[in-house]
């Protein structure tokens, strides 16, 4: 992926609401036939949706990025599941006991990788 077009995808992906077509192109300085060539190249590598929208009586069109996959190792902590799959409890993040242990976990793993007997 060029540089031009990783940064329209960062764009895009910084706002979950979406970006106008028809804004992308002034926000990244170009111009629009060159916007149209970065948004089709990111449709067709399935980064990003491009969604019919009227503004103002024009036709434009809304882009989303679609959600990535998790990397697994990203869940894990000491070889435990991030707590928070699955889990059915209402609490919130600042105090979720199983969370705040599996952080703690996290931490001691990363501390004894770093500083081995």
């Amino acid at each position: 992926m060029s540089e031009i077009e990783e940064e329209a995808f960062r764009l895009i992906q910084s706002k979950p609401e979406g970006v106008l077509q028809s804004e992308l192109w002034k926000l990244l300085n170009i111009d629009s036939r060159k916007c149209s060539r970065i948004v089709k190249k990111l449709i067709d590598s399935d980064q990003v949706e491009r969604i019919e929208y009227k503004s103002d009586g024009v036709k434009t069109y809304l882009l989303k990025a679609k959600r990535r996959a998790i990397e697994p190792e990203l869940l894990l902590a000491g070889g435990e599941l991030l707590p928070c799959i699955g889990c059915e409890e209402e609490c919130s993040v600042e105090e979720c006991p199983h969370l705040m242990d599996w952080m703690y976990q996290l931490a001691i793993d990363e501390f004894s990788e770093k500083n081995p007997d």
